[in-house]
This record gives structure tokens, sequence and C-alpha cells, in this order.
């Protein structure tokens, strides 16, 4: 392929020559005119927009070879791949990076130097290379393409701290050429900070509408586990049967586990995530593009850069950081113009996992990381068509009304309530408690709840206690408390364990309250979610056994003097009010309970369940054939076997590739399963105190939630420590549960 001078053909030929096509999309042809004029060029297309042409094209044009920067090594190839596919020379383009052999790049350079190759793809760590450089500045550049140039911001999702040098890398090799960044997804905010950082001054800006009018945005409320994924094993099979999709999960175990439990219940699926080695990935990735795989699960470094038209639905199984990153993976969906569903499963309780993991970052990071989040959790509360919110976070106007139902707030409107009223009646309550307390204690507060806490500190004595018992829904005041912090009138501190603050707003909206409404029935606390769509649904929880169970479980904790958690968590009787076991084989298959804790404490409950079965005329649930795995994954059984073996916990964390506090959930799902661990080996080393040990447990066997926040902030002014509390339950669940 030889490159042609623009004079001898139109951009229109170029085109058709090259690719084929007998016409641009949007502003195709204006941005590569721009960039044939010789003009800095900052593009912002959706996916599935046609960005790649913009520099494609210009580069098979110009004389010399252009530079793409790339974030993904792993996608190279591919991109590399497609463009050879349009041409009868493979030396058209090429990649460097680490991937190649020494023999390798000296080949790329060659073509290089003999002018055969008209786009190579890098990453930025390829361009800080003295020798790299040295060759660049020896050789002809055409243009320097920054793909995916959200990364260069710190507002921006997948930030990469490398991409802030690429402007000084660029000046040491090429000095005055042109520059054309792309990207997806922008911010104003962060379109500001990438023109600043590539120094792109006079520069043409090219902004395409965010919308993608073929999607179809839905947020399903997050239930537990099994039953979260038994509706996208029914999704996947009633809707999407041997079509392509991808599944976004936050880490490597969950993506792993997934896929194994798609595939055996015959879904072919594959995990992706940064913990395979290259080769797998790449065969992964691979098998997916030729359609050997239909599910991807993956963790977000999976998508960047992938030309699928056909992926037919983007399923979030766990809520994204931030709405750039939420809008990015979501584009990847209907690429061809055809439909593509998006479903995100948002459960508050995930967005306060996500800030205990910032309370280690910098000052600045941490504010930030909470800013992007509860943007989320107004995405994923807002009652309003959200594809008008989504556009309205990139600065697009959009009348809701063009939206044509393909949101599901606009296809099923919510019912709405006013709560002007509530949210000042929970401004005024957090300031009467001197903003020191979490969202659980402001709730029994406003509810007029007389616990232990309130009692103790004479809480039930001030103006506002019970100010809210009139409407009495736990679920109802965390949501209201939660619209205050989208509003901003309400924010939580990370540093300090998550205590509710009162900003300056919020004061102001005492004596200036203006209307706010939220939606009802549409519960993102716990399981109480009907999933009913119009193809079919499953088993819901049936609200008057749960309440029987309820009771039936504080008789039987009061009979053995513990905390009604600790004889079966809400989970498991929420399974057991939506699959009604009425034996023990059937109880052992309760998410939760372990053949040890049926033998203990389930007994009372069947004979319960098989009486209200019995009295209703109940009619129990086939089950839905979803074939499951064996619950011990490899890692539980390593952690397991390793603490019998008394190894500390740090060196299991580090031998399972775990952070410590990933190790922590591990160890508190196992004993939630039912699994008794013998951890007094490590807690008489790293909580050697008895005292302390003591007061913990003590503490735990009167309380009523087994919370480690809520316990810090009974047991701080003991000057014991919230890790100390973490771990201590560990050892009293165990104890006491199992």
């Amino acid at each position: 392929m030889t490159a042609i001078s623009t004079e001898r053909d139109t951009l229109q030929e170029n085109l058709h020559r090259y690719f084929g096509f007998d016409a641009f999309k949007g502003e195709q042809r204006t941005i590569i005119q721009s960039l044939l004029d010789g003009k800095d060029t900052f593009v912002i297309m959706p996916t599935g927009g046609g960005k790649s042409l913009c520099y494609q094209l210009p580069a098979l044009m110009l004389p010399g070879t252009a530079i793409i920067i790339s974030p993904l090594i792993a996608l190279m190839k591919n991109q590399v791949d497609a463009i050879r596919g349009y041409s009868d020379e493979d030396e058209v383009a090429h990649f460097l990076n680490s991937s190649l052999t020494k023999a390798q790049m000296k080949k790329v350079k060659q073509d290089i130097s003999d002018g055969k190759t008209k786009m190579l793809y890098v990453a930025p760590e390829t361009l800080t290379k003295e020798e790299n450089i040295e060759f660049f500045r020896s050789s002809e550049i055409s243009f320097v393409a920054v793909d995916e140039a959200h990364c260069i911001s710190e507002w921006g999702h997948d930030f990469r701290p490398e991409y802030r040098r690429i402007r000084a890398m660029l000046d040491a090799i090429a000095g005055s050429v042109p520059i054309i960044a792309l990207t997806a997804t922008a911010t104003p905010k962060v379109q500001v900070d990438i023109l600043k950082n590539l120094g792109m001054e006079g520069e043409h800006t090219f902004v395409s509408s965010f919308n993608r009018d073929n999607l179809f945005y839905e947020i399903r409320p997050k239930v537990k586990k099994d039953q979260t994924i038994r509706q996208i094993i029914q999704t996947i099979k009633e809707e999407f049967r041997n079509e392509s999709g991808i599944i976004y999960v936050q880490n490597r175990k969950t993506a792993e586990d997934l896929a194994q439990v798609l595939s055996v219940n015959d879904i072919k699926a594959a995990p992706y995530h940064a913990g395979l080695d290259p080769k797998t990935r790449s065969k992964t990735q691979d098998d997916f593009l030729m359609e050997e795989i239909d599910v991807i699960c993956a963790t977000i470094a999976f998508g960047m850069g992938i030309d699928k038209p056909d992926v037919r639905f983007v399923i979030h199984y766990d809520i994204p950081k931030s709405i750039e990153n939420y809008y990015q993976e979501t584009g990847r969906a209907g690429r061809d113009g055809l439909t593509g569903k998006c479903i995100a499963f948002y459960n508050y309780q995930d967005i306060v996992r996500l800030e205990k993991f910032l309370r280690d970052k910098p000052v600045a990071e941490r504010e930030m990381g909470v800013q992007l989040m509860q943007e989320v959790v107004a995405y994923a509360e807002t009652a309003s068509c959200r594809r008008r919110f989504l556009l309205h976070y990139f600065g697009e106007e959009f009348d809701e009304h063009n939206c044509h139902k393909m949101c599901d707030n606009c296809r099923t409107p919510k019912e709405k309530v006013e709560v002007q009223e509530e949210l000042k009646a929970v401004i005024a309550s957090i300031l009467e408690l001197n903003e020191n307390y979490l969202m659980k204690t402001i709730v029994d507060f406003i509810l007029g709840r007389e616990t232990k806490e309130m009692k103790d500190f004479r809480f039930t004595e001030l103006e506002n206690f019970g100010v809210g018992e009139d409407h009495n829904d736990e679920n109802f005041w965390n949501s209201v408390i939660r619209h205050a912090m989208i509003h901003n009138l309400v924010y939580k501190e990370i540093e300090q364990f998550g205590l509710l603050k009162v900003s300056e707003e919020g004061r102001k909206y005492l004596q200036n309250p203006f209307p706010v409404q939220i939606t009802v029935n549409h519960n993102f606390e716990d399981g109480e979610y009907d999933f009913d769509d119009e193809k079919g649904g499953t088993a819901v929880l049936d609200e008057t056994l749960m309440n029987i169970l309820k009771d039936l479980r504080r008789q039987v904790a009061k009979k053995h003097n513990l905390p009604p958690y600790v004889i079966f968590q809400d989970p498991s009787l929420e399974e057991m009010a939506t699959q009604y076991p009425i034996s023990m084989e059937d109880m052992g298959k309760i998410t939760g309970v372990s053949q040890g804790k049926a033998q203990k404490y389930a007994q009372p409950f069947i004979d319960a369940i098989q009486k209200y079965c019995e009295e209703n005329d109940i009619e129990r649930p086939m089950d839905i054939t979803i074939k499951t795995v064996a619950n011990k994954s490899k890692t539980k059984i390593n952690i397991i076997t390793s603490i019998d073996r008394k190894i500390p916990l740090e060196d299991i964390a580090k031998s399972n590739d775990l952070s410590f506090q990933e190790l922590m959930e591990e160890l508190d799902g196992i004993v939630n399963s039912g699994t008794k661990l013998r951890l007094d080996y490590y807690l008489n080393k790293v909580v050697p105190d008895e005292y302390v040990r003591e007061t913990i447990i003590e503490y735990f066997k009167e309380a009523e939630t087994p919370d480690v926040d809520v316990a810090y902030q009974e047991l701080k002014d003991e000057e014991i420590t919230w890790e100390e509390i973490q771990l201590i339950r560990l050892k009293f669940l165990s104890d006491y549960a199992n």
C-alpha cells in the first residue's frame, strides 16, 4: 500500500480505496481534514462512532509513519490485525512493545525506515526508552495519535500516570508534528485537563453527541449473590442465547467464579483479568472475537479498543466506580447500530465497600473517588430518564421525550414521593447529634428506636428523637439520606469511618428548602426485589413468611442467649422465605447454612416453614435448573488449610494474591457460610490484650448488628482499633454461630 497525495484523490475516494466505505459517519470527514491540514485535533466521539478511522485514513494518506499511543499492550495485536485486514501488505501496521523479541523489534524498525509502515502502535512506556526516542527522532513521523486520551486526566476513569508524560516525550521525538487526541468519554473538566496536559493550543475540537439511542439502560437492585447470578443466567438464556455479551465485575475472583457458573450452565464463558498470563488473555480475547466464546466475565482490564460490533448485552454485576467507567463499558454494546441491552446490578452496600478501600489513599484521591462514586449513586437511584442523566453528566442537553422508552425509568415510570420535610428532618437530626454518627445511628434516632446506644447517650431526650416514626421504614430513610448526599446537603466523612456531616448547602436548606422526589418500592438495600420482566421472572420473597422467620429467630436467639444475627443472617432468612426449605437436605442448600449450623439451629425453622406451606397451600417453587459449582473454591480451600497449619494471615493473603482487606472479606464469607475457623494462634499474637478481646466479644453478644463500623463507634472510647474489631468479630462469629 503506497501513500498518495491529497491533491490527486478526494477524501471520499481514499475512504473507498482503503476501507471500502462509500460515506463518512458524523464529523469524520471534517476531523480528518483538520489533521491533514496539520492542526492539533481533539475528538470526543462515543464508542462505535468511528474514532479509529479518524487517524487511520490520514496515516495511510500522509508520508511517513503515524505513532498511535494506546494504553493496553494486549489490544495492539488486534488493532494491527484489523488494519492489515484492509491491506495486502502486513508491513503497513506494526506494534512496538515489550512482548516482542529483539529480532522482531529490529524488523519493525527496519520497515519504518524503509517507508513501509504507515501506523505504529506503542504504549507510553515504549516512548520513554532512550533508544526508541533516538530512533523516532531520525524517522519521518506524520503525526501522533493519543488514543483513549481520558487516561491523561486524574478526573477520568482508567487514569494512567505515564500518560501525563506524553507531551515531554513528544517534544523530544517529533517536535511540531500535529497531535490528534481521541476519547469516547470526557466530562468538561476532563477535556480541559487533556488539552492542557498535551499542550494543544489552538486545537480544533470535535464533540459528537454522547447519545447511543440503540442502547437500553436498566438498573436492577442487587440481591444476594445466588439470586443475582440466577437472574443473569435467565436473562442470557431467555434473551441472548448464543449471542455475545460482556459481564463486568470488580475483582478477579468474581470474574473466575462467575465464568465457571455460566459454563456449567451451558453458556460459553471465560474470565478475563490482569492476573491471567498474557497468552491466556490473548487467547480469550481472540476466542471472543471469533465467537468461540459468547460471554466474557471481565474486570475493567477488558474491552478498551475491542472492535466487536455485535455485542448484544453488557451487564455490570458490580456497579462501576464512576459514570465514565459505566458509559465507556456500556458503549461496547450495539456498535453495529442494533439494539444493545445494558443492565447494572446495584446495592448501596457495594458503594460502602468501595469507600472503605479509599481510606488509605491520599486526601485528594480520596475526595475525588468519593465524588465520582456519589455520581454513580445519583444515577442508580434517579427516578428520571437515565439517558438524560448520562448526557447531562457529559455536558449535553437532552429532552427525555426523545428517549423513546429506551431506559427502565421511561419504559416503566416508578412511583415518586416528595421528601422535602424528611430531608429537613435528616439534616436537623445529624446536627443535633453533633455530626458524630454513622447512617445507621441517624436512622435509629429518626425512627425513635430505643436501642442501647440511644438510652446510654440519652438521645431519647432530644428534640428530634422519633421525628420520622410515622414513616417506619428503615430503607426509606436510608434512601432519603442518600438523596441528601446526592444534593450535596450531607456528606460522608470517609476518614472518620463514614460519619455523616452537614454541608454549608445543607445548613442553608433548613432555611430555604426546595422540592426533592425519590422513588418508592424500589429497594436498593436488600433482597426484597420482584424480578419480573417481560420475558419471565424468578421466585420472590414471601414477606409474611419472612416476618414469621424473624420472630422465630428472636425466640431461638433468646433461648441460646445470642444476638439474632448469629443464628441466621438476613440473607439466609430471605432465601428461606423464597425457596421454602422443608427438610435438612433443603436447608443445606440455603446460603450461609452449613451442615453443622443446620443441625444446631434449623429444625424449628423447617417446622415453621412446613406448617406455613400447609396452612396457605403454598406451591413450593420448582428449582430453576441452574447448576452450581462446588461451594468451596480453590482460594477458600487454600485459606482454610493454611489457617489449619497456623500460617500468619499476611502470608496467606500474599500466597493467594489478595490484599489483606480482600482476605478479610474471604474470611467473612467463609465464616458466614458456616465454616469454623481456628484463628486463636494469630489473634493471640496481634491482639494480645485479653481485655480488648473480651470487650469486643461481649459487645457482639449484645449487639443488634455485626457491622464493624457500628462497633467501632461504640468501642472507640475504649481505645480499641477498627482492625482489632474486624479480627475478633471473625472469632466471635466462628465460635458462636458455627
